[in-house]
């Protein structure tokens, strides 16, 4: 004999079609946000604002701190001139 009357779901039957509606939404937002990020992201050759990190220069540093005030501009002054006075020798050999 059929249960004509009978078609309720039990209560694991309303936890199960709820999470079932929870991951299946997940899902669908997943892959939009996915696709959109996907569809707006700039070639790889069309960045050509992305320049490489250079470390700065021995004088930008020394330049740094002067205008940190960690150095006076005598002491300034004589490490630059051991620098350039370094980079000339250097250049020479």
């Amino acid at each position: 004999m059929m249960f004509w009357y009978d078609h309720t779901m039990s209560g694991w039957g309303w936890y199960g079609a709820g999470l079932g509606m929870i991951l299946f939404w997940g899902l669908i937002i997943t892959v939009f946000v996915l696709l959109f990020r996907a569809l707006n992201r700039p070639a790889s050759g069309d960045r050509h604002d992305a320049t490489p990190w250079t470390p700065p220069s021995a004088e930008q540093l020394l330049a740094e701190r002067f205008a940190r005030g960690e150095i006076d501009e005598e002491e300034y002054q004589r490490r630059l001139r051991v620098l350039h006075s370094t980079s000339a020798d250097l250049t020479k050999h």
